[in-house]
């Protein structure tokens, strides 16, 4: 179980602090929300907890099955809805470091993607689109 504390710090701001860790986050409003932008907004880290744990559980199978995927680098996009405003669409590409990956290795790679937590615990209404790309494919 985690433990976290979220404060409410005026200005459209807050500041989360992970009790284990002891880590800050803090977050602010997007400038299309009346916010400065100065920070991720909560949308944002909606958006990037799900290439965070697909990279995770990725390296949890790569570890396990004896190959490493470090330098993989996720590139992500959240989209808005309007109307209700909402987290509409994450679009990334995951981009691994080379290319020899046996298939095995690569369909356990892909596999993370639709069963990583964050994955599982996410709407059907949120539209996920995730591209595996292999360096010198």
């Amino acid at each position: 179980m985690s433990k976290m504390t979220t404060t409410y710090t005026g200005n459209l701001r807050t500041e989360s602090i992970h009790h284990l860790s002891g880590l800050k986050l803090i977050t602010d409003a997007p400038p299309d929300n009346q916010g400065k932008g100065e920070a991720f907004s909560p949308t944002d880290l909606f958006a990037v907890s799900l290439p965070a744990c697909i990279m995770t559980i990725m390296g949890i199978a790569a570890q396990t099955q004896g190959f490493n995927i470090d330098g993989t680098v996720a590139e992500t996009e959240k989209i808005m809805s309007a109307n209700p405003r909402r987290v509409a669409e994450v679009r990334m590409t995951i981009t691994f470091p080379h290319n020899d990956y046996t298939d095995r290795q690569k369909r356990a790679l892909q596999h993370v993607v639709d069963t990583c937590p964050v994955s599982a615990s996410l709407s059907k209404e949120v539209n996920r689109i995730v591209e595996l790309k292999y360096k010198g494919e």
